[in-house]
């Protein structure tokens, strides 16, 4: 039995060529054309020996039964998401990283950090249920204990917020690096403001 043939007119289309199980003996394939993201003109034509059909808005579908003759359907997002849940998941977010910068010697964010703050909590709440690392860093003024209980109050104090922001207190990792892990090396006693930093790693 001939499979159908597909030509694409215009934008690159997202389509869904599906065999259909033994148990739905009427219809054997269908070619489902779903939305493209971001939103675009896409067309699709479907072939069958001298049958043509063309599909040119979402969820529009073309079905091969088993007389060979290919008709023309429509479905809902619904029923797709339903019937075939893998072509309609959305796709995995990749990891983000933000880094935020500290007044010195303390665990409050500069202006233009403080500024930053809603963008990270948008971006982190698109991944909700992920994980969510918050590493603290210091430069290199002051002794290295000093150091290495500032960082991790600068951790905790980002931890602290975001939980306050409803994200889940337990995908929350706060930890201090102190002043080995500078993003600009310095002698020591160097202020360095960029180095004042926690790094908060959504995954």
């Amino acid at each position: 039995m001939p499979r159908p043939s597909l030509r694409w007119s215009g934008a690159l289309a997202v389509v869904a060529a599906l065999m259909v199980s033994a148990c739905a003996p009427a219809t054997l394939q269908k070619v489902i054309l779903l939305p493209e993201t971001p939103a675009r003109t896409t067309a699709v034509e479907v072939r069958s020996g001298e049958q043509t059909l063309l599909l040119d808005s979402p969820y529009q579908v073309a079905v091969l039964r088993t007389d060979q003759r290919l008709v023309a359907e429509t479905t809902t997002a619904e029923a797709v998401a339903k019937a075939y849940p893998r072509l309609v998941e959305p796709p995995a977010l990749k990891p983000v990283r933000f880094v935020l910068n500290f007044e010195p010697g303390s665990a409050q964010l500069t202006p233009a950090s403080q500024a930053q703050l809603s963008d990270v909590i948008t971006q982190a709440r698109q991944r909700s249920g992920g994980e969510i690392v918050v590493i603290g860093h210091t430069d290199r003024q002051g002794s290295a204990d000093a150091n290495d209980r500032l960082s991790l109050v600068r951790a905790q104090a980002i931890r602290d917020l975001l939980v306050q922001q409803g994200f889940d207190a337990q995908l929350i990792e706060a930890v201090g690096r102190g002043e080995r892990e500078p993003l600009v090396p310095t002698e020591d006693e160097v202020v360095e403001p960029r180095n004042r930093r926690a790094e908060i790693l959504v995954r």
